[in-house]
């Protein structure tokens, strides 16, 4: 198993425990009942100079021009990496499981950058945050799967327009075309 500098993890048998940093536990900033909550937990993204991500080696480095919030994303992202596709994999509680179907990845670094409380399926997605594009961070989602972009770069468990043409959670490059995807993005990014 190939290791990263963000993602720990070992074979115990045959199943995959993440040993990562635990999960940001999310608590509202607001009153108002809206969708930003702050992360209780935090780690570092290695860190790029200027406004786009990298993916060096598989891990994403946020850009350091980035808000907090989306660095935190990036670096929650890192700890499911090279995690195995399971269908239903990400949505129990605590948001840690063995591996990760599409929406459980994204709600696992939504998670950790506190803008998700608790995991959603590519449906509930449709009706997460604002509609549109954001400037940081960007929801693509449909009833049969979802991924996000995050300053520049794509996290998806598709192997899609992949120069590698692995499966599971990954960074990988932008798609060429979005087209047949509802399009939404976390309030203020």
């Amino acid at each position: 198993m190939r290791e990263f500098p963000l993602v720990r993890s070992m074979l115990v048998g045959s199943a995959l425990l993440a040993l990562a940093a635990p999960v940001a536990h999310a608590q509202p900033t607001s009153s108002s009942g809206g969708q930003a909550y702050e992360a209780t937990t935090r780690s570092a993204a290695p860190v790029t100079p200027g406004a786009v991500a990298q993916i060096v080696d598989g891990v994403a480095q946020a850009p350091a021009d980035a808000p907090e919030a989306v660095k935190q994303v990036i670096a929650a992202g890192n700890r499911i990496v090279g995690m195995p596709y399971r269908y239903g994999g990400g949505h129990g509680p605590g948001f840690t499981d063995t591996g990760y179907d599409c929406s459980g990845s994204m709600s696992f670094a939504l998670n950790g950058g506190g803008l998700l409380k608790r995991p959603l399926n590519s449906t509930g997605f449709m009706r997460y945050g604002q509609r549109g594009a954001g400037t940081w961070i960007t929801i693509y989602t449909r009833s049969s799967h979802a991924y996000l972009t995050v300053a520049g770069i794509r996290l998806d468990t598709s192997a899609a327009d992949d120069p590698g043409g692995a499966k599971g959670p990954r960074w990988r490059p932008l798609r060429p075309s979005d087209a047949g995807y509802t399009v939404r993005h976390p309030a203020g990014l």
